[in-house]
């Protein structure tokens, strides 16, 4: 696995968290940036999911205004918390983190999909993200 992979992974778990308990992305991300300083080993994974964290919060209204845009059928608070995590942080690679091409924040966030969330949930992240990226464009 990838340092992105593992990055992308533990932003997911604080937007998750801070999704499940009902408290801030910020509140999650300080509880989570204490337990990151006692584990050097995941220094280097945890220097890019604060950069997706601080991304996701900084452009929080609009990744939710492009989500709601482009998800038929689904309004954000009826999808499943992990997609709403998913979603979230491949709209912000997508739209704000030119380093990290469209298709690979897609098939990033449809793997993640696959192995954390229901069986139906890969292909409807995919349809929308791959929605969302051929507008970023």
């Amino acid at each position: 696995m990838s340092a992105r992979t593992k990055a992308r992974k533990r932003a997911l778990d604080v937007l998750f968290s801070a999704d499940v308990r009902d408290i801030s992305i910020t509140e999650a991300l300080e509880a989570e940036a204490e337990r990151a300083a006692s584990e050097p080993d995941r220094a280097a994974s945890w220097l890019y999911a604060r950069e997706i964290l601080d991304g996701v919060i900084d452009h929080s209204a609009e990744i939710d205004e492009t989500i709601e845009t482009y998800a038929r059928g689904w309004s954000l608070e009826r999808m499943p918390a992990v997609d709403r995590a998913i979603v979230r942080i491949a709209v912000w690679e997508i739209l704000y983190n030119p380093e990290v091409p469209g298709a690979v924040a897609v098939d990033e966030a449809v793997e993640a999909a696959k192995t954390l969330s229901t069986e139906e949930s890969s292909s409807y992240v995919n349809g929308l993200l791959a929605t969302i990226a051929s507008t970023a464009n």
